[in-house]
């Protein structure tokens, strides 16, 4: 027991040493990229067992496949990937049916420290942000439903006119109403932390949102410590609310910035689209 208080303090002081002024452990040589260019940003697209029609209508929407996949990520510094757990039961035909897509797509960042689970979306934002900055040396970090549609390219311009905020949390600020009855599929079992227990902090918006290396690298370090909520984008605000972050309302990740009318028509699985365009 005294070597397990030991040890827990020892961690403690290793991450207060990290996380002093959001300065990480990770360096140039652990970027995961085919070359050696510090990637602009790495975009997790959170997707499960069951959903590969919404991944075949992503690659054919705006992911590109194959050695294009390549291309975006060497030249546009844009590394892309669905973010699956592993199944409770190791090994069995969901793992095996994502090993094989992976194979075949080698676009996945596959979570072995995350059992794979509806409920359980908060700690998998968390563990994806977690493993992205360990692996990926990237400026920025996102988080996408698989039913979105970018625009990579205006995606990359808006970014870059944030590279002098070295914290910043972007998305579309809201605040949605806590549920505190039990029955609820939203329930919030810590509805009575959040004021008058009905309506949420600001946070981002779930669909999409973006945050810098420095934030990341903070979740990496503390992500035993991190608590989650109901919703993961929930989960996320909490964790930037105390630090030193700059919040940035991007009325572009807005679902009132969805385009409309000839030519935008919902696409085959009724993918929602955030559009980053002009």
């Amino acid at each position: 027991m005294q070597q397990g208080k030991r040890l827990a303090s020892l961690e403690m002081e290793l991450a207060a040493a990290k996380h002093k002024g959001f300065v990480g452990k990770y360096t140039p040589e652990t970027n995961g990229t085919h070359s050696g260019k510090k990637p602009l940003i790495v975009i997790g697209i959170m997707s499960s067992f069951g959903r590969k029609n919404y991944r075949d209508a992503v690659r054919k929407s705006w992911l590109p496949t194959g050695s294009m996949l390549k291309k975006l990520e060497e030249e546009k510094g844009i590394v892309v990937r669905f973010v699956v757990g592993r199944s409770a039961n190791r090994g069995d035909t969901f793992d095996r049916e994502i090993d094989d897509e992976n194979r075949s797509t080698k676009d996945f960042l596959i979570l072995d420290d995350h059992i794979e689970s509806d409920e359980e979306l908060p700690k998998k934002t968390k563990s994806f942000f977690a493993n992205a900055a360990e692996t990926f040396n990237a400026a920025f970090y996102a988080k996408v439903n698989d039913d979105i549609y970018i625009n990579v390219d205006t995606l990359s311009a808006m970014l870059e006119t944030h590279w002098d905020r070295p914290r910043v949390y972007i998305g579309c600020m809201k605040s949605g109403e806590v549920f505190s009855d039990l029955t609820h599929k939203w329930y919030e079992s810590d509805w009575w932390k959040f004021g008058d227990g009905k309506s949420y902090f600001r946070h981002a918006s779930g669909e999409m949102f973006v945050i810098s290396r420095a934030i990341a690298q903070f979740i990496s370090i503390n992500k035993s410590a991190l608590r989650t909520y109901a919703h993961d984008d929930v989960s996320v605000g909490s964790w930037m609310i105390g630090l030193a972050v700059n919040h940035v309302n991007e009325a572009k990740l807005c679902c009132s910035s969805w385009p409309s009318g000839p030519g935008f028509e919902p696409q085959p699985l009724h993918i929602m689209r955030v559009w980053l365009g002009a």
